[in-house]
């Protein structure tokens, strides 16, 4: 009985340990995790802003221990593990696989995250290196968080997909407003009420899921309105406009109210 109790217990040990390797250690892990990192340079020479239309980037999700890259071309991901003293190693995971027409700074992180086995974080900056005294094999810059800018209402004036907007939405035009401090949605589909949550991290936002009541509408605009808003995996506010992206592609464009 004893001995059957040493084993469970060993395993319980064990899988603690498993679950806490992932969680912020040192200093440095909690501003490392749960933010998107801009790639600005990789193995000391300076990586353009947009490669093939799309921002090189590296997000950590803390709550499962997945990261997710890109360099601007394909969804690169895998599992990460922080030790000690600012220690970080990446083991990949699925990709997508798509060819694009430059494929340097993809092939280049691939190959960073099977060699990066220390972090740095100084203010906005995390450098990942091999070695305590290494060299840097990249650089990354936080991504400002926009998403102050989004409380409030704002009204639909462009949707993907309609060659007519103006006759899509005569009756009533969409609206949106956002409150940050509950993560959540509500505004008009342009017949029926909506509301739901949304999650953003830095310039990527995605909602759901959205309830909405029942009415019978006329017309195409709510299918249209629900169908792109799905779409949407980032966003960016200039002034008082704000544009709902997927990828690189504009879907929406709103104006504040």
């Amino acid at each position: 009985m004893k001995k059957h109790n040493f084993i469970y217990l060993a395993i319980f040990v064990m899988l603690l340990t498993s679950c806490a390797v992932r969680k912020p250690s040192g200093d440095n892990g909690a501003t490392l995790v749960g933010k998107h990192w801009q790639l600005v340079e990789l193995n000391a020479e300076a990586v353009p802003a947009k490669v093939n239309g799309k921002m090189p980037f590296l997000k950590l999700d803390e709550e499962n221990g997945r990261y997710s890259a890109s360099g601007g071309c394909n969804g690169i991901g895998g599992e990460y593990t922080l030790q000690k003293n600012n220690g970080i190693t990446f083991s990949r995971g699925m990709s997508t696989m798509m060819a694009c027409a430059d494929m340097r700074v993809e092939n280049g992180l691939r190959t960073l995250f099977d060699e990066a086995d220390t972090y740095t974080v100084t203010e906005n900056t995390l450098i990942l290196s091999k070695g305590k005294e290494g060299a840097a094999l990249a650089k990354f810059v936080l991504v400002a968080d926009q998403s102050d800018k989004l409380a409030g209402t704002w009204e639909l004036d462009y949707i993907m997909e309609s060659a007519d907007f103006a006759q899509l939405y005569s009756s009533r035009k969409p609206t949106i407003t956002f409150d940050m401090a509950e993560n959540k949605v509500s505004g008009n589909s342009s017949c029926n009420n909506f509301s739901g949550s949304v999650k953003i991290e830095g310039q990527a936002i995605s909602f759901g899921p959205l309830m909405s009541t029942k009415m019978a509408c006329p017309g195409d605009g709510e299918r249209v309105f629900f169908k792109n808003i799905e779409r949407v995996t980032g966003f960016d506010v200039q002034n008082e406009s704000l544009t709902m992206l997927m990828d690189d592609i504009v879907v929406m464009r709103w104006k504040k109210k």
